[in-house]
């Protein structure tokens, strides 16, 4: 909560430009009526404040940091704040902004990316007959520590530890599946792991310039890596330290959701948070290193 002042004027410079542009939008193509639009106590730059300060706050319930820490401590800074019940029924509003938000935050490709998907579980095995908010998006899947139900979060982070692309999948759809829609061709390798193993993925974005690059499975024939590649897929931590980071620092997942607009606002609201933040994990390759080894691949 240290930078609560510097998330906001981010926020707050974000909506002065995107805001009217969406409104704008919003009447030209008729998803909105054109009608007396009243303003509200807090502002959207308020408001996504305070959902993106949650996730850097290191609480576990937002009711308890609403009510408890933001209202008690920091009245000052939000005069205008609502009741925690008037609060929850606005939020939804933000999600097209906050979504943007997060698309304006992004990282850029530096050439040496990584790629992995994690389990986003809404609800316990034995609860998933009685499970209601989310049925009908969310799916069993099956990860590295058994089945779960819920969906999975897709990231390219590169070595800088930025994301640089993010996408949510139903829980049973193959980690290959989303990979051609976020690749970008500014990349150059693509590091994955054993699922990440198809010729026809790997022949289509090479294509495009990019090289996905991952050891074979045992009952495969080996293939020649050079030093390089062998030393970044030793590194492939990073993307497993972030998505450490994202649950249980940025709370990103939980089995509290009572909607699916609140599902969706958790989610961007982490990966918001975690982009803002001053120290991420990255590796430590010097310019020099980088360029020297630029030129052997």
């Amino acid at each position: 909560m240290d930078k609560l002042v510097d998330i906001f004027c981010d926020v707050d410079d974000f909506c002065t430009i995107f805001i009217p542009q969406w409104e704008l939008q919003c009447l030209t193509d008729g998803t909105r009526k054109r009608k007396r639009k009243r303003s509200g106590r807090m502002t959207m730059s308020e408001i996504m404040t305070i959902i993106i300060a949650f996730h850097t706050s290191h609480h576990r319930d937002f009711k308890n940091f609403y009510t408890g820490y933001l209202a008690r401590f920091f009245k000052s800074e939000f005069p205008n704040l609502l009741s925690y019940t008037r609060f929850l029924e606005i939020m939804p509003n933000t999600v097209i902004p906050l979504c943007n938000y997060f698309s304006s935050l992004k990282s850029e490709a530096t050439g040496i990316e990584f790629i992995d998907s994690t389990s986003i579980k809404v609800c316990h095995n034995l609860r998933i007959p009685r499970h209601k908010t989310l049925s009908g998006l969310a799916s069993r899947g099956k990860g590295t520590m058994g089945w779960f139900y819920g969906f999975k979060l897709h990231l390219i982070v590169n070595h800088q530890g930025g994301i640089v692309a993010a996408k949510i999948t139903p829980a049973n759809i193959h980690d290959t599946k989303p990979v051609k829609e976020m690749v970008v061709n500014s990349m150059d390798k693509l590091y994955a792991d054993k699922g990440y193993i198809s010729k026809a993925l790997a022949s289509e974005l090479l294509e495009r310039g990019v090289s996905i690059v991952n050891n074979v499975r045992k009952n495969m024939k080996a293939k020649a890596l050079s030093l390089w590649d062998r030393a970044m897929l030793s590194r492939r931590f990073i993307i497993e330290t972030i998505n450490d980071q994202l649950k249980n620092i940025s709370q990103i997942e939980h089995t509290r959701h009572r909607s699916v607009h609140g599902f969706m606002l958790n989610i961007i609201g982490g990966l918001v948070a975690y982009q803002l933040k001053e120290r991420k994990p990255q590796l430590n390759i010097t310019s020099a290193e980088f360029n020297a080894m630029a030129v052997m691949r």
